[in-house]
């Protein structure tokens, strides 16, 4: 009796695990999304009981892992044409694909350094030593970093005093550590990082707007789930914790 009871009990703890790891899904998310997706992904948990797992990296890299059979449910880019080339290469769930934000860009200036702006232009001057950009080939929000010099007759004057990082998060840290007199980010990713320093918003009109796309991946074992995410994100309480994070709503 008492050995049917355990088996019993033990084939009730195998279950409930069972059921507890199918209510789990993997988001890949792009670098600015770490703060505004930690919130969405916990007020999400609360309202479905569904748990989400974040990897954040550059657009580019989740790209390439989801390509190569990384376990991705969803992936949250930082642009569009990355979700377009997975939906083009059969890696997305048919009819998945979504614009849910749309980013802006800033310059971070973090405390006590070399270095004292109040605008783009002040990037040329003599006190800024080091630029920290997230890769353009890697990271959407580095490439309209580099356009918004661009268009601005910077570029030219400030190119050698520039230094990359893999993602935005990393082009923050040289901030954070004193390498770096001003660093290019995400606009919603300075305000939400309630970092000291300052915070000089870039004007739209010198970069490409940087529309952000999903998709949930077609070899997702957890489709359902994945939807319900998504299905947060676009229409539900994800949607307007988006813009409470500095995201605008797509345009299209």
């Amino acid at each position: 009796m008492g050995s049917t009871c355990c088996a019993a009990l033990a084939f009730l703890l195998l279950a409930n695990g069972s059921a507890r790891a199918a209510e789990q899904i993997t988001v890949a998310a792009a670098a600015n999304l770490t703060v505004a997706f930690r919130a969405i992904g916990a007020k999400f948990e609360q309202e479905t009981g569904i748990h989400p797992v974040f990897s954040f990296a550059s657009t580019a890299q989740l790209t390439q892992q989801a390509a190569n059979g990384a376990p991705f449910d969803v992936i949250a880019a930082a642009d569009i044409s990355h979700i377009d080339e997975l939906e083009r290469a059969g890696f997305l769930a048919p009819g998945s694909k979504a614009i849910y934000a749309r980013g802006a860009i800033a310059l971070w200036v973090p405390p006590g350094g070399r270095a004292s702006m109040r605008a783009l232009e002040d990037l040329a001057g003599p006190q800024v030593r080091v630029i920290a950009i997230a890769k353009p080939e890697l990271a959407p929000y580095g490439r309209a970093a580099v356009e918004a010099l661009q268009r601005a007759g910077l570029w030219d004057r400030v190119r050698s005093r520039v230094v990359y990082a893999e993602n935005i998060n990393m082009a923050r840290q040289y901030g954070v550590s004193g390498n770096a007199d001003a660093v290019f980010t995400a606009y919603p990713l300075a305000v939400a990082m309630h970092d000291a320093g300052t915070v000089i918003p870039i004007d739209p009109i010198l970069y490409t707007p940087i529309d952000q796309a999903l998709g949930i991946l077609a070899r997702s074992t957890n489709k359902d789930a994945a939807r319900k995410f998504t299905d947060f994100l676009l229409r539900g309480s994800g949607r307007e914790m988006l813009r409470e994070y500095g995201y605008a709503s797509p345009m299209r």
